[in-house]
């Protein structure tokens, strides 16, 4: 009879400080797990599970969603969709890129920093989705064909590009500069999010009046911002599980409640997007020019394009310089190493 062995789970102190994470010290995959493993733990209780799962399925739901929304939407021939169509494929992309990300980042130290470049490169774009939908639908009138509103999107497509640089980067300073790497990797996340967010802000804390576009995707963006927020607070906090270390390691810790708040928190958005762009198409039709393809497709294959070569130069720079083997250290002494298996 064909039987199959789960990965050995193992204790904080087994593994590379590479590996580690806050307030987490038990289930920890084994660091040259292989890739078969590493798809065979996703189905076993350990500190990374909840992590693939709570990003894996969400990208079903996503597309099924796109897949609905393309029955009653031309996504080819009608350029006032098109803003819509490369958000809904990097709400796609993200939240697999992550799952992927946290599924094979325990073969070595080296595949765990290659993955989380992906998914940083990932998150990034999907700022830049996010700024196509708001450029296109949720600009309000007053803004309308203003300066912001013609560069908006390319200023996106540049802040990607400091996004991904940035939080890559913060990875060859993680051992020697925890709080640095913490900070400006929170850092790099919070700027393009408050760039993107700038007409919704306006919108809901400053614009009164026939002209603020009050309409029922108003609350849809609250909750979107609320959860957002949130998303936010955890990331940085690690809360609960540094309050309690060894209490959250396989359910509850912060970066599973990232996980799921971030999710509700794109679908909100998703659903305020899809409210705004039904509502006001008559007056953003009769009032914007209508995108073109260099101005969403021709962007955004920048933008992709130039991300995976900054992933590119950041993984050369891993795999071949002297002076990335700091990030790449053990703290676990030789004879205290976990023996392969």
């Amino acid at each position: 009879m064909l039987t199959i062995k789960l990965p050995q789970l193992l204790h904080v102190h087994q593994v590379p400080r590479v590996f580690w994470e806050d307030g987490i010290m038990s289930g920890y995959r084994h660091p040259k797990s292989s890739a078969l493993d590493c798809i065979l733990s996703s189905f076993q209780m350990t500190n990374e599970t909840v992590n693939i799962w709570t990003h894996f399925l969400p990208t079903w739901y996503f597309m099924w969603r796109f897949q609905v929304l393309s029955y009653s939407l031309d996504f080819f021939t009608e350029a006032y969709n098109w803003p819509l169509l490369v958000y809904m494929l990097l709400i796609c992309i993200y939240p697999f890129t992550s799952s992927c990300a946290h599924t094979f980042s325990s073969m070595s130290p080296r595949a765990r920093h290659i993955c989380y470049f992906f998914d940083y490169g990932a998150l990034s774009l999907y700022s830049l989705g996010c700024a196509f939908t708001y450029g296109a639908y949720a600009m309000p009138d007053r803004w309308a064909n203003s300066t912001l509103h013609q560069y908006f999107v390319p200023m996106a497509a540049l802040n990607t590009f400091v996004c991904t640089g940035l939080s890559c980067y913060t990875r060859f300073l993680e051992l020697e500069c925890p709080r640095l790497s913490k900070v400006l990797r929170t850092a790099a996340f919070v700027y393009p999010f408050v760039f993107d967010n700038i007409p919704l802000f306006y919108r809901l804390l400053f614009c009164f009046g026939e002209d603020c576009n009050s309409n029922t995707a108003i609350p849809l963006h609250f909750y979107h911002l609320f959860f957002a927020l949130l998303t936010g607070f955890l990331f940085a906090s690690h809360l609960p599980e540094r309050l309690a270390p060894g209490r959250f390691d396989y359910f509850g810790h912060s970066h599973q409640l990232f996980h799921v708040c971030a999710v509700v928190g794109t679908h909100f958005q998703m659903e305020a997007v899809l409210t705004d762009m039904k509502l006001r198409r008559t007056w953003l039709t009769g009032h914007t020019p209508l995108p073109s393809s260099f101005g969403t497709l021709g962007i955004m294959a920048i933008a992709v394009v130039g991300n995976l070569l900054l992933i590119i130069g950041f993984t050369s720079f891993l795999l071949w310089s002297p002076k990335a083997s700091s990030i790449l250290q053990s703290t676990v002494h030789e004879e205290t190493k976990v023996k392969a298996h």
